[in-house]
């Protein structure tokens, strides 16, 4: 395996979409949906669906860094979000849809901090975005596994156009 290989961490609402969008953008190598920074060992979908397991619908993203920084996918991931709102994103309702950025390697946070404050830039109100070290990520079934590409007409949160906007984004 490459080791120049990056990971990221990103909650943005229902997987489905945030997956795809990533999915998008020149760099990222690979994206699997599962969730993260609950308590519950190994949850299904139908436990974390019931917003008892304290894990958020997270994307973990496998970028290659010498095509995409970490600066440009947190930009990125704040255009897919709302960041002002706690625990909805869309239509989508529940501490699940928390959004958040988990991160495995400490030096990615001084990276986190300054998009974070940018972005902060842009409101009036306090960012809601987590920011927290990656404790636990377990990843979803195969059904939900890329799942705008097998149903391109499933349900998603987010409109069309941004998977437009994210293959072209530079």
């Amino acid at each position: 395996m490459d080791m120049t290989l990056k990971h990221i961490y990103l909650a943005g609402g229902c997987f489905w979409g945030t997956e795809h969008f990533f999915k998008q953008i020149d760099g990222v190598i690979e994206t699997e949906v599962g969730f993260a920074n609950g308590q519950t060992d190994n949850p299904t979908y139908e436990q974390v669906y019931t917003d008892t397991t304290g894990h958020a619908e997270t994307v973990h993203v496998t970028y290659d860094p010498n095509k995409v920084s970490l600066e440009f996918l947190l930009h990125m991931f704040f255009v897919a979000i709302d960041p002002t709102s706690l625990n909805k994103q869309g239509h989508d309702e529940g501490t699940r849809y928390r959004t958040g950025i988990y991160y495995t390697d400490s030096e990615d946070l001084p990276t986190i901090e300054k998009v974070y404050a940018e972005e902060q830039t842009k409101y009036d109100q306090p960012l809601v975005v987590e920011k927290l070290p990656l404790q636990k990520f377990y990843p979803a079934d195969e059904y939900h596994q890329d799942y705008l590409d097998k149903h391109p007409d499933g349900y998603c949160h987010l409109p069309k156009a941004l998977f437009d906007f994210a293959r072209k984004a530079k």
